[in-house]
């Protein structure tokens, strides 16, 4: 029998004739099985139970009749969240029609560093020409000893502080200043925006030196040691020979650990708060989440969206992706339990909790802020990083043999799987075939040691937060117990619990007592 919607006295029919056909078959709609009818099920007190309900229930007669004239028996839902969106979509479409949709992601007066000459990347691309916007702190000394460069996170700007020309308060703005944790009586702090970004340094929004049309995804993939060697040609042209440190949380930890790798003559001390020194499953798997659901939207365009409606939908919702592994569980626990925003309305589908609340705010705050392409290179740029040994050598072997043939001829060729993947046990076997497990913390790979063995001379600090779920405590500990196989014997390794704090990621922009405290001790 076709399911359909039914009044009262369709369901007695139905239900007679279900009886009669196949009596043990229930009906397709879950009334049926709400409200006991005359003949139903073979109850013979269904039909007082049907009168019972209409007695207890004002208005649902009435609304049951309505259903039996073609009309919903409920109203449609609002959805607020969706008027939200549909809102800006309509308002950048009218905003291209004038000067383009794009917002100027850069805001505030930023210094720039220019390189005239083609720069090879890892992955065999080249980049013409490029520039590198910095911002700076403090004052050098004679020698140019007391330089800071301090590294960005993913979505941070070379804004970590304010200046004379952006008095915004930065990212890190109460850690720099004099006294502080990096201590601008003392230090010169330098803080670049990375290659691939769009706050100011050459990035997949910028122009094509070759044809004047923007890159898109054009722009070739960088990795976290070409931003890092970009850096340093920056360096290079301030005149500076050597660093004092080398200081980064997140993506910037493991800015400033290959910056040691790459230079370790030119790196004094390093710092990497909340990094790893090769990426993860599970952080490759968050990322690649947040690219698909932006390259999802229709708006992007396979990246050519410049000049037209950015993927904004897709960027919200990446961003509270993103928001998810920045933060940890019983900080939220905490901060917003079960709260609904509004107790007195009834649940909807658009953000109902505090929670979703939150995450709703995060996306809508960065959706407009930060360039779309800039997102997928940087966040593959971080999946890509490996310090281990053969990487390196890999990555060498590539621009030492990079050519504009090559690099031209370089279209990506990767297809999907044509077989299902394949779950496997979480054993490893041995040539041997004998089966071994591997615990998270368990000693770290040879290729890696191997990899590290550059800064066995540099003092470093490592600090890891146990209620980080993006970047675990366990793989600062990684970093550290390589250092120390590589033959470092000045490794400081500090581990936040999380009775000191449940900020999880997001420690390193907040926690200035624990993290602000530990680099000041750590820089002397």
């Amino acid at each position: 029998m076709k399911a359909q919607r039914y009044g009262i006295i369709g369901l007695r029919r139905a239900s007679a004739s279900l009886q009669s056909t196949a009596p043990k078959i229930a009906l397709p709609w879950v009334l049926a099985r709400q409200i006991p009818l005359a003949g139903s099920f073979g109850n013979s007190n269904s039909s007082h139970g049907a009168r019972r309900l209409y007695s207890q229930s004002p208005g649902l007669k009435e609304r049951l009749s309505d259903a039996a004239q073609n009309e919903a028996s409920n109203p449609a839902m609002a959805f607020p969240c969706l008027d939200a969106l549909e809102t800006r979509s309509a308002t950048l479409e009218a905003r291209s029609l004038s000067s383009g949709p794009e917002p100027a992601y850069t805001v505030g007066d930023v210094e720039i560093f220019r390189y005239e000459e083609p720069f090879l990347l890892d992955w065999g691309g080249v980049l013409p020409r490029f520039e590198i916007a910095y911002e700076t702190w403090g004052q050098m000394n004679s020698d140019k000893s007391n330089v800071i460069l301090l590294h960005t996170g993913l979505s941070a700007s070379s804004h970590a502080h304010s200046t004379e020309d952006n008095p915004q308060p930065g990212w890190w703005e109460k850690f720099i200043g004099p006294e502080k944790c990096l201590d601008t009586n003392r230090y010169f702090i330098v803080c670049t925006n990375v290659i691939g970004g769009c706050f100011g340094s050459t990035g997949p929004s910028d122009i094509d030196p070759a044809d004047s049309q923007r890159y898109a995804t054009r722009f070739p993939i960088v990795t976290i040691e070409d931003m890092v060697r970009a850096q340093f040609k920056l360096l290079e042209g301030l005149g500076v020979e050597k660093l004092y440190a080398s200081v980064g949380s997140s993506m910037g930890g493991m800015q400033s650990l290959a910056a040691g790798v790459l230079f370790p003559h030119k790196v004094g001390r390093i710092v990497s708060i909340s990094g790893c020194a090769r990426s993860h499953p599970y952080s490759i798997a968050m990322r690649h989440t947040q690219r698909q659901v932006l390259m999802m939207d229709p708006n992007w365009n396979r990246g050519f969206y410049y000049g037209k409606i950015p993927p904004h939908a897709g960027m919200k919702l990446a961003r509270e992706i993103a928001t998810v592994t920045y933060r940890s569980g019983p900080e939220w626990e905490q901060r917003f339990g079960r709260r609904r925003a509004d107790s007195t309305k009834p649940p909807a589908l658009c953000p109902d909790f505090l929670i979703e609340t939150y995450l709703d705010h995060a996306g809508e705050k960065f959706c407009l802020t930060y360039d779309p392409n800039s997102l997928l290179y940087i966040s593959k740029a971080m999946d890509l990083f490996d310090l281990g040994l053969t990487n390196q050598e890999s990555a060498a072997l590539r621009r030492q043999s990079g050519s504009l043939t090559e690099i031209n001829n370089a279209s990506c060729s990767l297809t999907l799987p044509d077989v299902p993947y394949a779950e496997r046990t979480d054993t490893e076997t041995q040539l041997d075939g004998s089966e071994i497990s591997v615990p998270a913390d368990s000693r770290p790979p040879q290729d890696l040691i191997a990899g590290l063995a550059a800064l066995r001379d540099i003092p470093t600090l490592v600090m890891g937060v146990a209620s980080d779920i993006l970047f675990p405590a366990w793989q600062q500990r990684e970093v550290a117990n390589a250092l120390r196989l590589a033959g470092n014997r000045n490794v400081t390794h500090v581990e936040l619990s999380e009775e000191q704090s449940m900020f999880g990621h997001d420690t390193f922009l907040l926690d200035l007592q624990n993290v602000g405290g530990n680099v000041k001790n750590f820089l002397g």
